[in-house]
């Protein structure tokens, strides 16, 4: 079990300030600098490398990006940004930003102390049982545990970002709050994304009452791209917290929407649940590539484990010298991910639950085992591949934005709803939507759940219990210093994403924004095929087809928001162009 300290909310921490007064006073007089250079590979000038000097900010939306930048311009750090920034993609974008959800948070000190990971991930309401998602033959009734009130767990947002502020910002979470608020009450000019988003989901999301009301017009039509997209319920939601801090959320009047929702609807979370929700400290998964250290998330995430696991087997292969997409690098990926996601089934989950082995799965020792059963001209079929035994060593709709602060301070956060729009469902009243994260529990051992990802007993549902993750904030530091902050939406693909632009930094020398618009792969054990992106070229095609795999054509996956800091301190942002509203800005 990973050492882990609870935080009660309830706990009042009094903020850690990095700065002294001269430092604040001569941050006054600083020159701000920031411009576009170095082209990516895409044409047009927003998905250029972002420069500063200062700060820097790279989030899925333009308005979260501007006033997270702003707080730092402001002397704020990477964690007042961080925050400020998640509450606001609460409001502009509800498909994923959310205080309904839960998420990881990453934080590096820019002094090369110790990072440190914070699980705000939901957790299973007390009344929730293992067979939850069964009808009485013992079938998966995937609507349950995806669509239905049911398939909320207890979100954990709001204690989350407010935990970071308390131990590590210098804002207070009423500061944190008025953008947000501010965005939510006058509304903002919504973008061709958010009115496709609303009319692709329409029949999903008119089936509920509170979320035809929220988003919609009065004879059911989405807003129109630039028309001012107003929440009022929201808004006096976000206000109830900077009021009140973490009670005006899972107690009192919003803690009494939630359960009232709950209670109409045959829903599970109850006024004990949401007050007893704790986020908590734990240690970050570390590992280490090619001289570069990797920090990740740890479980109940799967994410950083199976980052470190397979960058361990590449490490036996001469990447760079393969080259970028060759056949012969996808060929090699595509089998160490098959074998990671084999051991993700079966051994991943809460550790304050089941034992899980890290050490042996991402020891290198194990990691030369594997690499040993990956043969150059022949792929190796799903079928085949059972989990190891790594105990012999053992001694679709998210959003990520990264950020890094004058003292080099960086934060990786990724939070979710689970699917796009979470289940859908709007706490009538409260203005946000809620999660849909319960299906992520493996509701019978062996079958897929909706990213087709396969678990086990150790991700089975339990009260109190958090459910198993992909999300994967990851930190490389290089020397002692941060180096590249980054992290990805995606669901299952979000570890091979966050991997890949891990390596396309590492091993193919790529500036930022060429490493975050680079075509993308994924494997993921099963179903046994390889998904590309466009751009892979035909005759890579037929020579990884040669090899025995099926290539699949795969939509955009994921949507990668990084930073790199030069040696020199200079700061370069990669939004992910694959989210038209991704947006990197420095200063």
């Amino acid at each position: 079990m990973l050492d882990r300290v609870i935080y009660s909310p309830r706990t009042k921490i009094p903020p850690r300030r990095p700065w002294g007064l001269i430092a604040a006073l001569l941050a006054s007089f600083l020159t701000v600098t920031a411009h576009a250079s170095n082209p990516a590979i895409l044409e047009g000038e927003r998905f250029h490398p972002v420069q500063g000097s200062q700060g820097m900010v790279a989030t899925s939306h333009t308005l979260a990006s501007e006033v997270a930048l702003q707080v730092l311009k402001n002397g704020g750090n990477a964690i007042d940004a961080a925050v400020t920034a998640g509450f606001a993609l609460a409001v502009t974008q509800p498909r994923s930003g959310n205080i309904g959800g839960g998420g990881f948070l990453l934080y590096s000190p820019g002094d090369g102390n110790t990072p440190e990971a914070i699980d705000y991930r939901e957790t299973a309401p007390a009344a929730a049982t293992e067979t939850l998602f069964q009808d009485n033959a013992g079938n998966v009734v995937n609507e349950r545990s995806r669509f239905s009130h049911q398939a909320a767990g207890v979100p954990g947002t709001v204690a989350g970002l407010a935990l970071a502020l308390e131990l590590h910002g210098t804002l207070t979470l009423k500061d944190a709050l008025a953008p947000a608020i501010r965005l939510a009450q006058d509304g903002f000019a919504i973008p061709q994304r958010f009115t496709e988003g609303l009319e692709q989901a329409r029949e999903r999301l008119q089936r509920w009452p509170a979320t035809k009301a929220t988003f919609y017009k009065e004879d059911g039509s989405a807003p129109q791209p630039g028309e001012v997209f107003k929440q009022p319920e929201l808004a006096a939601t976000l206000q109830r917290i900077a009021d009140r801090g973490i009670e005006g959320f899972y107690e009192g009047e919003t803690a009494r929407l939630i359960v009232d929702e709950m209670q109409r609807h045959d829903g599970l979370i109850t006024l004990a649940d949401l007050k007893n929700y704790q986020p908590a400290i734990r240690q970050p998964i570390h590992g280490t590539y090619r001289g570069f250290d990797i920090f990740s998330m740890s479980p109940p995430s799967s994410g950083g484990t199976h980052i470190v696991q397979i960058l361990n087997i590449l490490e036996g292969f001469p990447i760079g010298e393969m080259g970028h997409n060759s056949a012969a690098t996808i060929h090699s990926m595509a089998e160490a991910m098959k074998l990671a996601y084999a051991d993700r089934s079966e051994y991943l989950g809460d550790t304050d639950f089941v034992e899980v082995p890290l050490t042996g799965l991402t020891s290198k020792d194990y990691a030369a085992e594997l690499r040993k059963t990956i043969t150059p001209d022949k792929t190796r079929p799903a079928e085949e591949i059972k989990p190891g035994q790594p105990a012999a060593w053992e001694s679709p709709e998210t959003t990520h934005f990264s950020v890094v602060d004058r003292w080099g301070n960086a934060v990786s956060n990724t939070y979710t709803i689970n699917f796009s729009y979470g289940s859908g469902i709007t706490v009538a009243g409260a203005g946000f939507l809620l999660n849909n994260e319960m299906d992520d529990f493996s509701a019978k051992p062996g079958e897929p759940n909706a990213y087709g990802l396969i678990g086990g007993e150790a991700n089975k549902i339990e009260p109190g219990k958090r459910m198993l993750s992909s999300m994967s904030p990851t930190i490389v530091r290089k020397d002692g210093r941060n180096y590249l902050v980054t992290g990805s939406p995606g669901g299952s693909r979000i570890i091979t994403t966050t991997l890949q632009v891990v390596m396309n930094v590492i091993d193919h020398n790529m500036n930022i924004q060429t490493a975050v618009s680079a075509p993308r792969i994924h494997h993921q054990w099963w179903p046994d095929e390889i998904r590309i992106e466009q751009g892979i070229s035909p005759d890579t095609i037929g020579l990884l087809q040669s090899k025995g795999h099926k290539v699949t054509p795969s939509n955009a996956m994921g949507a990668i928001q990084s930073i790199m800091i030069e040696g020199d301190g200079t700061l370069y942002g990669g939004a992910d162009p694959r989210r038209s509203t991704s947006s990197a800005m420095g200063y």
